[in-house]
């Protein structure tokens, strides 16, 4: 295993091993989308990965999807994010902050004005809401116009800028799991007719427009951009994942971003064809064959040594492994995550998880 504990460069950062813990939301932020003590403890015990990647983080508030996830869109909630970095640091980790738009992965409920979600077109995810009083479905959501397209391209750059005025090291831009980013990818969620939709050259614009405006607020070298490519988690289809992903990689080539974070699916023949098209650090979630999940300290090695990683990213062994540096080092034995308590609740299956000795 000795590939995972290698330094690495990535944009500004040099990490100390290329073991990333990947974006996990927790739904553990206060009412108004701020983070607690709690959370502070939570990436400290976590500090030996070479990087961090926090839990998905709304860059507005029609950017929300779910109960109790953060944001970066309040003077409120950059002081809350203060306090985790600064307990990151201290222990000398890094971390990213995951910059997450919802779009139409979102209900009236979430939101002051009662208002809809957004999407590129009004198609419904399918999938439900879990509140405190029940599931509710995800409506259809509300067609973005330009100018909805342009404030949010702005809310990602300004919650970019607020990411490191928080200390953050930089941040990750979800374009992932079904997300607003992915949607407008997505031909099945995106059947615009204007400049965003219909051709691969159009359905990419918003991803990279995205890419283009946060790099000019924080420095490309400072953000990294999470893909899933033939992904089809929140109700997402893409018919021309080849293409699609070959294009995106290519238009974002240009702007020098810290590294590309790949969410394999069971597919290395599309891992290999991304990672000949990026030009610079790719992180890999390694899932190398459909039944490979979740992710083992073993997939990462062989994908470093395949050459198809520069890095590689783990969610359940970070959540119940807060040592896990240590315990690959030592061939395990590795803690269970509980399921039970991977969203919401208290410092249960939070920050209770032991260490090893």
């Amino acid at each position: 295993m000795q590939e995972l504990f290698e330094p690495l460069s990535a944009g500004k950062l040099e990490l100390s091993n290329r073991l990333v813990m990947a974006p996990m939301t927790r739904s553990r932020a206060t009412g108004d989308g701020t983070v607690t003590e709690l959370t502070a403890e939570y990436y400290r015990q976590r500090a030996g990965a070479g990087l961090i990647v926090t839990e998905g983080t709304q860059p507005s508030v029609r950017g929300q999807g779910y109960i109790l996830t953060p944001g970066l869109h309040s003077g409120e909630q950059v002081a809350a994010w203060r306090t985790v970095t600064d307990a990151v640091h201290a222990e000398g980790g890094r971390i990213f902050a995951q910059l997450m738009h919802a779009g139409r992965v979102g209900h009236p409920v979430l939101y002051p004005d009662g208002g809809l979600p957004v999407g590129p077109s009004p198609i419904a995810s399918g999938e439900r809401l879990f509140t405190p009083d029940g599931m509710l479905d995800h409506p259809v959501p509300r067609e973005m116009t330009p100018d909805d397209i342009a404030q949010a391209v702005e809310e990602f750059a300004k919650a970019a800028a607020n990411a490191i005025e928080a200390g953050f090291d930089g941040v990750e831009l979800h374009g992932a799991n079904g997300y607003l980013i992915q949607q407008f990818l997505a031909d099945g969620s995106n059947t615009r007719t204007d400049a965003y939709g219909g051709s691969v050259e159009n359905r990419i614009r918003f991803a990279v427009e995205v890419a283009q405006a946060v790099s000019d607020a924080i420095g490309g070298d400072r953000v990294g951009f999470r893909v899933s490519p033939g992904g089809n988690a929140n109700g997402v289809s893409e018919s021309d994942t080849p293409v699609l992903y070959a294009e995106l990689v290519a238009a974002l080539a240009p702007y020098g971003l810290a590294y590309l974070h790949v969410m394999e699916l069971g597919d290395r023949a599309t891992t290999g064809r991304i990672r000949a098209g990026w030009p610079g650090p790719l992180i890999l979630n390694p899932h190398p064959t459909p039944e490979s999940f979740p992710a083992k300290p073993e997939y990462g090695a062989e994908a470093l040594r395949d050459g198809v990683a520069d890095a590689v990213a783990f969610a359940e062994l970070w959540l119940a492994n807060p040592d896990l540096p240590a315990r690959i080092k030592a061939g395990g034995p590795y803690n269970e995550a509980d399921q039970k308590t991977f969203y919401g609740g208290d410092h249960r299956g939070y920050t209770d998880y032991p260490a090893l000795g």
